[in-house]
């Protein structure tokens, strides 16, 4: 029974394929797949226009595959030690020396990177200690990132404010007014303002 009634399928399918036409005896134009209804003529018909799904010739992308990458490490802590949030730091030089700290310590191929106000103080290292020198007076925000090989940010930390306050030359001479013998000898004390004698 299921070869007859394979072979019925195989036998009607080019006969379903064909469209013929006709006009009834009201004037009406019928179309059908029957070739024997009235002075039915067959239709003819174009190829439709087909487009290969893949005209490069490319090798079919599957969907769902993801590719597989390694996921981002995660610390449970990073933060600066020093200097404090909010602190206070006086140099006249503008000297500061900054330590960080994380949990788990730093991975193999991981690196730290210091932000001075957003801006990379240095290339990134695994030291997690950093000596900045020459900053100026005023407020700053210092965070700290860990980068992995690749130079993605692992973690990074919130901007944490600090001031620099830094004396002034003539604060200095202020403090210590000059002699005769420290002009030329003492930066706040330039020969150009020594006094005549």
């Amino acid at each position: 029974m299921k070869v007859w009634l394979l072979l019925v399928c195989f036998i009607t399918l080019p006969a379903m394929a064909e469209v013929f036409t006709y006009v009834d005896a009201q004037g009406n134009r019928v179309f059908t797949d029957q070739p024997g209804a009235g002075n039915a003529k067959r239709v003819p018909m174009t190829p439709g226009n087909r487009m290969s799904a893949n005209p490069t010739g490319a090798p079919p992308v599957v969907a769902g595959k993801k590719i597989e990458t390694n996921p981002l490490f995660h610390y449970d802590m990073l933060r600066v030690l020093a200097p404090a949030p909010d602190a206070t730091v006086r140099s006249s030089a503008g000297e500061l020396i900054v330590s960080v700290t994380s949990e788990p310590g730093l991975q193999r191929s991981h690196r730290y990177r210091l932000l001075l106000d957003g801006q990379p103080t240095a290339e990134p290292g695994p030291s997690p200690v950093f000596a900045l020198s020459n900053i100026d007076r005023g407020s700053h925000h210092l965070a700290v990132e860990i980068l992995d090989e690749q130079g993605r940010t692992v973690e990074r930390t919130a901007n944490q404010p600090f001031h620099m306050l830094r004396i002034s030359l003539a604060q200095k001479r202020q403090v210590m007014p000059c002699t005769l013998g420290d002009y030329g000898r003492r930066p706040e004390c330039p020969l150009k303002d020594k006094p005549k004698d």
